[in-house]
């Protein structure tokens, strides 16, 4: 049997800088439509407007919350309610096709390090018309990523830890700058002695906040 061999185990660093391209313009959160899904505030721009259209038939009442976003040692998403976001309105109703505007805005300054938000939509459930069949209540929410940058930002990352072991290739993606990056993708190539292609797995990325590293394993066949 030919010898297996790593040849590619690599995070595309080239992506992690393209920020907002990387995602559609507007998204869908169940029954109402959400547009820009995203808000980046800068030292010259710290307001900015998001439309929430109504798409159900029945009226919908929303609720709007406001939390800092941070990532703990794994890069796992960690949410806490805060008040360095201005926003409003707090609540609304939309009939069917209606079209409301949130207003938003960041109190504190800007930062050396960028800061990370998220304001989340939720639906407030009640009851429903009855109709033929089923009926199952569910509440709809969404989080629109507010990004506050510094005055000047430096985006850098890095690979640490490769190795393979125990069955499985490993490597650590680690965010050196002082804004956020964008992992589009973390692939795993395996190929024998001869340089071909025996296997060959990719993992989904995320957002990798500034000062956090995250770990990807992939298991080789």
């Amino acid at each position: 049997m030919k010898p297996i061999r790593i040849l590619s185990l690599l995070a595309v660093l080239t992506a992690l800088l393209s920020g907002a391209f990387l995602f559609p313009h507007d998204a869908r959160a169940g029954v109402f439509r959400v547009t820009p899904i995203r808000l980046d505030f800068t030292p010259e721009v710290r307001t900015g407007l998001v439309t929430i259209l109504s798409e159900g038939p029945e009226e919908l009442k929303l609720q709007v919350r406001a939390f800092e976003w941070t990532q703990d040692e794994e890069g796992k998403d960690v949410y806490t309610e805060t008040g360095d976001l201005i926003f409003f309105p707090r609540m609304m109703a939309l009939g069917e096709n209606q079209e409301k505007t949130l207003r938003a805005g960041i109190r504190v300054p800007p930062p050396p390090v960028e800061k990370t938000y998220r304001l989340f939509i939720e639906e407030i459930t009640g009851p429903r018309k009855k109709r033929t069949g089923a009926n199952v209540a569910m509440a709809i929410r969404f989080g629109i990523p507010i990004f506050v940058t510094p005055e000047r930002e430096a985006p850098a990352g890095r690979l640490e830890g490769i190795e393979v072991a125990g069955g499985t290739a490993g490597v650590t993606v680690r965010n050196t700058g002082n804004v956020h990056l964008v992992i589009t993708s973390v692939e795993v190539t395996g190929t024998d002695g001869e340089g071909k292609e025996v296997f060959a797995q990719e993992l989904g990325g995320w957002y990798l906040l500034a000062g956090v590293s995250r770990r990807y394993r992939a298991t080789i066949p």
